[in-house]
């Protein structure tokens, strides 16, 4: 049971603290990439905490995880004179109860609202496809007749990027091409599934503070992940004239536009104009900051161990 208790404890620290610790950082200078993969895999590594402390609970012997475990196991007996079977049985049977509860409930509030999200943006597509004119493009991209400078992508089979003749109009070429970059870096990146994801976690789990701020920090980061993949191509000078220029009023909630979210942090960001880091590196740090966001709840699990093994050992020996 030590072992069970110490994961669910570490989860609920990891789901409470985590949120601070992603949000200290500096956003005017780190991949927004490994910040994405940072919260994500913070996420999955507090989700498999809890459902591994719950899962140890119900195993005979608690899954026999090692000597160290055993000889803390002999040590927290001696202190507590053991406990009940039976509450750790009901202890297992309330745990499992409540996590299939949630997962029940985030299935339902993900497929509700990926139907939602689905029709809604048949209804604007099929109205965008008779106002626009189509640009056989890889994602293709729809042009609207209207003056306001506004351009947004709508996940799909396929993507599709819409777009208006005042971005012609009012910007550059250079411009131009940026904010087309910007929103396929949105599709590539599967930005819109990201979204969509950390609201359903954010609706089906909102008294966790990690699921909760999730939603909007991705909606930043996603925007802040779009600009980079728009500079790397263009240049920052480019990115920040259209980012200036651009409208989102009329942009569906479906949808991502370019000038909608996180506008003060992303022109501030591209002003600081932060190195480009090599592929390599970019790669390296989003496995690292992954494989670290998702031990935390693990690491935090095996500290408390060995907190409880170190304070009740003297104790039992006495």
């Amino acid at each position: 049971m030590t072992v069970a208790v110490a994961l669910l404890v570490s989860a609920a620290m990891a789901g409470w603290l985590a949120p601070r610790w992603l949000d200290r950082a500096d956003l005017h200078r780190r991949d927004p990439r490994m910040l994405i993969v940072a919260w994500l895999m913070s996420m999955a590594g507090v989700a498999f905490a809890a459902v591994a402390g719950v899962v140890l609970l119900l195993i005979p012997n608690h899954g026999n995880v090692g000597y160290f475990v055993a000889a803390l196991h002999h040590c927290w007996d001696a202190v507590r004179h053991g406990s009940p079977p039976s509450v750790e049985a009901l202890g297992g049977v309330v745990g499992s109860a409540v996590v299939a509860a949630m997962a029940v409930r985030l299935t339902v509030i993900a497929v509700r609202g990926a139907r939602k999200r689905a029709s809604r943006r048949r209804e604007h597509l099929s109205v965008l496809r008779l106002a626009g004119r189509k640009d056989n493009g890889s994602p293709s991209t729809l042009w609207l007749a209207h003056d306001e400078p506004l351009a947004f992508s709508m996940i799909g089979r396929p993507g599709v990027i819409v777009a208006t003749e005042g971005l012609r109009r009012h910007l550059s070429a250079e411009s131009v091409a940026a904010v087309l970059a910007h929103e396929r870096a949105h599709l590539r990146g599967r930005h819109h599934l990201l979204v969509a994801t950390t609201d359903a976690l954010r609706t089906a789990l909102p008294f966790v503070p990690l699921f909760r701020q999730a939603p909007a920090a991705m909606r930043e980061l996603a925007e802040l992940a779009a600009d980079v993949a728009a500079v790397r191509v263009h240049g920052a000078a480019a990115v920040h004239a259209a980012l200036t220029t651009c409208v989102s009023g009329q942009a569906p909630g479906v949808a991502l536009a370019m000038a909608r979210d996180a506008i003060e942090l992303r022109l501030a960001r591209l002003r600081s104009a932060p190195p480009a880091a090599s592929d390599l590196r970019r790669a390296m740090s989003c496995g690292l900051a992954g494989i670290a966001a998702a031990a935390v709840p693990l690491l935090t699990a095996a500290t408390l161990l060995i907190v409880m093994g170190v304070a009740t050992c003297p104790i039992a020996g006495s």
